[in-house]
């Protein structure tokens, strides 16, 4: 009896009894790190208890069809990892397991994701922890001014009357419309009446209350253009056709809908500012009809660039604005303001009245008290030099990581993104990198059109060597996709 094996390509489907491991579900380029975070997830859920022994490679690397090598080096990445080891006669034998649970399902690595992936699975990969948190539009939550927020808490709780724990306007506290009115004067050149201030939960429920009041069935969005955005406005029944971007900003030539969602100070996640003709040919479409929507959620952060002003300060009657404090104190806060033109605001109050009555007025008073007593410019003042030395680092990490990779939008805001030559699959990469703890968002999740693979990385919350360590896990994982 022929006990000997098929040819490569013959018989069976090449796969392993062992985890059921099929060489088919690996990407082009990336055996190995496929294979090595199919291990690691392994050990993580419990299928590899501590303990257990890995199969001989040379006998996994038989039942999968391919090389040794890529066996050796899958398991030599888990060794690095501390969670196996080598025991000499014993063979490869599980010592330690993850402390997070890796997601890298087939469908988050085959799927190029162009377009809106799957909300379920895109919610569930930003929920996992990781050794290494790379994703875009964090700010750094340990320097929040916890000693500032009690005192200025302490003040209101002394001043405030029994009054003012009541239900209120649901456009928000006085105090705070006061307050957001001053900020938005002195930082972002806008005169504004704190009448005409709606005070949200973030710039999310500004979208919804918009969605809800203008009446249209689509807002163009840019493209490459936030995915959260998207699924936010498709959550309302709004459609979101792209509106293409280049490096001088939007292209409203190409508007092909009653609305447009913008971030013209610093587009995300290219970071190209709207240029100034731009500006006025996109505020010429609003004055005949259109309506912008600025979305002005980063624009304190700066650092090589003079400040840019916002839309709204140029044209108020035509542009909704929404801004917060979700990038400059921390997103739990949940506290925005919305500008509308005069003809939406009653339809708007009205929406925000039937949403929840109105934010929480104690911390709206407590952040009122911040932005008045000059608490939150000191604030500001902290940040910027302590993320220019993060972004700095991110930089240096980049070019000595990732050669040939391109870097975009570094002159402001709180993430890079960097773009990649050639064709491959970001989405596989990223969730590649994610098998080895590091935590970061492919480009493409943000487009709606194709385009260069890139990953978009986010540094202000994170120290200078985690930046170093997250970007140099991607230099390592890259080339398995090239």
């Amino acid at each position: 009896m022929n006990r000997s094996k098929p040819p490569a390509g013959e018989g069976s489907i090449p796969g392993a009894d062992f985890l059921q491991l099929s060489i088919a579900d690996a990407p082009a380029g990336g055996r190995s790190a496929w294979l090595a975070t199919r291990l690691r997830s392994a050990i993580s859920d419990g299928r590899l208890p501590v303990g257990s022994r890995l199969p001989a490679t040379r006998v996994l690397a038989a039942e999968l069809r391919v090389s040794r090598g890529v066996v050796t080096e899958a398991y030599q990445r888990l060794v690095e990892d501390g969670h196996v080891a080598g025991r000499g006669r014993a063979g490869t034998v599980v010592v330690a397991a993850p402390v997070a649970p890796v997601f890298t399902p087939a469908s988050v690595v085959d799927s190029p994701f162009v377009g809106t992936p799957d909300v379920s699975v895109f919610d569930t990969l930003r929920a996992i922890p990781a050794r290494v948190d790379l994703t875009p539009g964090v700010p750094d939550l340990a320097a929040f001014p916890r000693a500032a927020w009690l005192r200025a808490e302490r003040t209101v709780l002394g001043s405030l009357s029994a009054a003012d724990l009541g239900y209120g306007d649901p456009r928000g506290a006085p105090a705070l419309r006061r307050a957001v009115a001053h900020w938005l004067a002195r930082n972002r050149g806008i005169r504004v009446s704190p009448e005409e201030i709606v005070i949200v939960a973030g710039v999310s429920q500004a979208l919804g209350l918009l969605a809800q009041v203008l009446g249209v069935e689509s807002i163009a969005v840019e493209d490459p253009g936030s995915l959260g955005t998207r699924q936010h406005l498709g959550n309302w029944g709004v459609a979101t056709p792209p509106a293409p971007v280049d490096a001088l900003g939007l292209r409203v030539s190409a508007l092909d809908a009653p609305a447009v969602l913008v971030t013209p100070a610093h587009q995300f996640p290219t970071g190209v500012v709207l240029s100034g003709g731009r500006r006025r040919e996109l505020l010429d479409w609003a004055a005949a009809g259109g309506i912008v929507i600025e979305d002005d959620y980063d624009a304190e952060h700066r650092y090589d660039r003079p400040p840019v002003p916002a839309l709204r300060s140029m044209r108020s009657a035509e542009v909704c604005y929404a801004g917060s404090v979700s990038k400059l104190l921390a997103p739990a806060l949940r506290l925005g303001w919305l500008l509308v033109p005069p003809r939406l605001l009653a339809d708007v109050v009205w929406a925000k009245r039937n949403a929840d009555l109105g934010n929480g007025v104690l911390a709206q008073f407590t952040l009122a008290e911040l932005m008045e007593s000059g608490a939150l410019e000191q604030q500001l003042r902290f940040l910027r030099p302590r993320h220019r030395r993060r972004r700095d680092a991110m930089i240096a990490s980049v070019r000595a990581s990732l050669p040939g990779a391109t870097v975009h939008g570094a002159a402001a805001g709180l993430h890079l993104t960097v773009t990649f030559p050639g064709s491959f699959s970001d989405v596989a990469v990223a969730a590649a990198v994610l098998g080895e703890g590091v935590k970061v968002q492919p480009l493409s999740w943000h487009r709606q059109r194709p385009g260069r693979p890139g990953l978009v990385l986010g540094y202000a919350a994170r120290t200078p060597s985690e930046i170093a360590d997250g970007v140099a896990v991607i230099g390592r994982v890259l080339p398995d996709f090239y």
